[in-house]
């Protein structure tokens, strides 16, 4: 007697990735028979965690290649996990999904809340933060990522400090150390760097998430101002969700 074929994926879903979220949204549906699961990432780490399920690696040439790898892939669902600051690929991501009308919801951790005793000041992007930079301090703790250093590069008087996964390419400030090191990063490790590395400011993107906010008690307990750049709205008309478990609601509802 044959053995039943396993039943057909209700869904193809194409995480755009490279967040824990997306990570965790793999894990969580790579188990389940009933979905496919694909993470792309956008391959700017040399050596990325990679999550469950398939993996691609590199961008899809814009929002004509984006558009046609769902439609080449039968994906049935995108979701948007993306950095908050990805603001080109959230936007891409949109614009496929008018193009092919497959139904795309965006992932995003919420971003942090001020706490008594914090210091905060926001900006709308990494050009402001540098023009508002010189009046706050002078030894800078940058976490903005390496990818926005050239915004810093004319400030030859700050000295500071850039903490990332890989080297950063040039253009970048005259006065830098780099630490290359991978997140999660603990309160005793924030404190401790702020304290060895003389630091007087913080700059960081408003990011959310547990894995960096350490730095912002270990900056509020030493008294230090921060600038923080403000995200960038999720394209219009695009539903947004801050959990995991909506995702799979999301996804369960249209089977």
């Amino acid at each position: 007697m044959s053995a039943e074929p396993a039943p057909l994926p209700a869904h193809h879903v194409l995480i755009l990735g490279g967040t824990t979220e997306a990570r965790r949204l793999a894990q969580a549906l790579a188990p389940d028979p009933s979905c496919r699961v694909t993470t792309s990432l956008a391959g700017r780490v040399a050596s990325p965690v990679l999550p469950p399920g398939e993996t691609r690696i590199g961008g899809f040439g814009g929002i004509a290649g984006l558009a046609a790898w769902i439609v080449e892939h039968d994906v049935t669902r995108v979701v948007d996990a993306t950095h908050p600051f990805a603001e080109r690929m959230s936007f891409h991501a949109a614009e496929a999904q008018a193009l092919t009308g497959v139904p795309l919801l965006a992932l995003r951790r919420p971003g942090w809340t001020a706490r008594p005793g914090d210091d905060w000041t926001f900006v709308d992007s990494l050009e402001e933060a540098a023009d508002r930079l010189p009046g706050l301090g002078s030894r800078t703790f940058l976490t903005t990522g390496r990818m926005g250093l050239h915004t810093f590069a004319h400030l030859t008087d700050t000295w500071f400090l850039v903490r990332s996964v890989d080297p950063p390419a040039a253009p970048v400030p005259p006065r830098l150390e780099v630490l290359l090191a991978r997140g999660p990063f603990t309160l005793d490790d924030e404190r401790e760097l702020i304290a060895r590395h003389r630091i007087d400011v913080l700059v960081t993107k408003d990011s959310g998430g547990s894995a960096t906010a350490p730095k912002l008690t270990a900056a509020r307990e030493a008294g230090i101002p921060v600038l923080v750049v403000r995200r960038p709205a999720i394209p219009e008309g695009v539903p947004e969700t801050g959990s995991v478990e909506a995702v799979r609601d999301w996804l369960g509802a249209s089977r």
